[in-house]
């Protein structure tokens, strides 16, 4: 199994180490479970002229958006692991432009079985926060469903 983390937006180079550094720390963590990569696309636009060049047999994106979907951490690791299980083998997790993304996307994302569309929650996050946010709970995903006590706070 892959995960792909995607960003939208351009570099903020220094101006977040911080969010930069437990970003690529949480990455490093999923590799215990699974390949990770990241990637940045400068649009949407970008991002989806790549996506239309790929080969998507068996694989799932999944869009983060404040209009998505609400889970808990047990339910997103239910999905990730319900998902996995039926033949997934590739996820695409992609942080939206600032603006979220486009009505025409966000339609398309609602009529397709291999499409999701997130929400982190009903806060606004800059980028590189949510980026971060969702590193860490693919991570605890894997550990509730491998068992492993991160979740539990041990």
């Amino acid at each position: 199994m892959e995960i792909q983390l995607v960003t939208l937006g351009r570099r903020t180079t220094g101006k977040y180490a911080s969010a930069e550094e437990m970003y690529a720390s949480y990455c490093q963590r999923i590799t215990r479970y699974c390949g990770c990569q990241t990637e940045r696309y400068a649009s949407e636009e970008k991002f989806f002229a790549a996506w239309d060049r790929a080969s998507h047999a068996r694989s799932m994106l999944v869009l983060l958006d404040h209009r998505g979907r609400t889970w808990s951490s047990e339910t997103f690791a239910q999905w990730l692991q319900r998902e996995r299980d039926a033949g997934i083998q590739q996820f695409t997790f992609a942080v939206g432009p600032a603006d979220g993304w486009s009505e025409a996307v966000l339609r398309q994302a609602t009529s397709r079985r291999d499409w999701l569309v997130l929400s982190l929650g009903p806060m606004t996050l800059p980028h590189e926060l949510a980026a971060v946010v969702l590193a860490e709970q693919i991570y605890r995903a894997f550990t509730i469903v491998e068992g492993h006590p991160y979740h539990l706070g041990h």
